[in-house]
């Protein structure tokens, strides 16, 4: 089988798609929708490989061959023992090499029609790095805004009214600071590049594209320099929300944050090599007095805002200023309404 395009992989028509890679492997990225039936684990694998290069290639062909095939056994009796004889595999590993021939072999010696990726995994690689790399945009649009101004909950509910939106955030389970961790912790690097190429697989080349303003990085992630480079140059509709009612957001958005005395104080604390130790005192002394909108106020005015308007310094902004009075989740719709609204204008200029 082989994989000529990202949204290709949703049209398959496969019943099951296996990585018999190694679970850290399988771990770091894998092909979308794909269950890990691995061949070799971690530590079978690193063993093959010091035979393989310590004693010789013959014997560590003959151990992996006993490996593969005690392991093969296991998923037969075991995740496969339910599958009827109907059942159609598409099978790879890091190359489409030994492990998912090996195991292909096997799947069709039961009866099953078991086909391979032709060059595994990284056929998969090389195909989201082409996509992410020089991304083929319909004409975007950024979504600006100082911290705290509803911008991913905007784009969230822009989408759930049918507008085109990618998010960015949403991919790399981030909310982009130092407070946006988020549960489940991120992607690795390339298993965000991999959801970002679906992502632009998908898009309608005939409609507005939005996208939240971001730095370079979201977290620890990268954004791909020509998704960065379509965020700088993009026209942009700019949210202007007076800080006490961004505060007050950032109270509701980021309450899961506050709910952990211990994880807010040890964030906070992350910042003392950028700030007064009077100010972190403060800072710290609001957090454990739970007022948590008198924090983001101060932390918006005395951190989040000066840094926002230095990025703004170095990039040629244009584009519309949106004043929005209210953040409170009933103005969210009909906010998400007027942004979609000002990004159309800005395109048919």
């Amino acid at each position: 089988m082989q994989l000529t395009g990202i949204a290709q992989v949703g049209t398959l028509g496969f019943d099951t798609i296996i990585d018999v890679r190694s679970p850290s492997e399988f771990a770091e990225d894998h092909i979308p929708g794909a269950i890990n039936l691995p061949v070799l684990n971690d530590a079978e694998r690193a063993e093959v490989g010091t035979i393989y290069k310590q004693v010789s290639p013959f014997d560590a062909r003959k151990i992996g061959a006993a490996l593969v095939a005690r392991n093969a056994a296991a998923h037969l009796l075991g995740p496969l023992a339910d599958k009827p004889g109907g059942w159609r595999p598409l099978v790879y590993c890091w190359r489409g090499g030994q492990r998912s021939g090996s195991f292909a072999t096997i799947l069709r010696q039961v009866g099953w029609r078991a086909e391979l990726v032709e060059g595994g995994y990284k056929t998969w690689r090389r195909l989201v790095v082409e996509a992410v790399a020089a991304p083929v945009l319909p004409s975007v649009v950024v979504l600006d805004g100082n911290t705290g101004a509803a911008k991913t909950a905007i784009l969230q509910a822009a989408a759930a009214q049918g507008a085109q939106v990618i998010d960015l955030e949403g991919l790399a389970n981030h909310r982009g600071s130092i407070f946006g961790g988020m549960p489940g912790g991120q992607p690795s690097q390339k298993a965000f590049e991999g959801r970002l190429a679906q992502a632009l697989a998908a898009l309608d080349p005939g409609r507005v594209l939005l996208l939240e303003a971001e730095s370079s990085r979201i977290g620890d992630l990268n954004l791909p320099k020509g998704i960065w480079a379509a965020i700088c140059a993009a026209p942009r509709v700019q949210l202007q929300v007076a800080a006490p009612e961004r505060a007050a957001y950032l109270a509701r958005a980021y309450a899961d944050v506050a709910a952990d005395p211990a994880q807010l104080a040890a964030l906070i604390d992350k910042l003392r090599r950028l700030h007064a130790a009077e100010v972190i005192a403060q800072w710290q002394d609001w957090a454990a007095a739970g007022d948590l909108a008198a924090l983001a106020q101060d932390l918006m005015i005395r951190h989040y805002d000066p840094r926002y308007e230095k990025h703004r310094a170095r990039h040629v902004q244009h584009g519309v200023t949106l004043p929005v009075q209210s953040l409170a989740p009933e103005a969210l719709p009909d906010l998400a309404a007027r942004v979609v609204g000002a990004a159309e204008a800005l395109v048919t200029r």
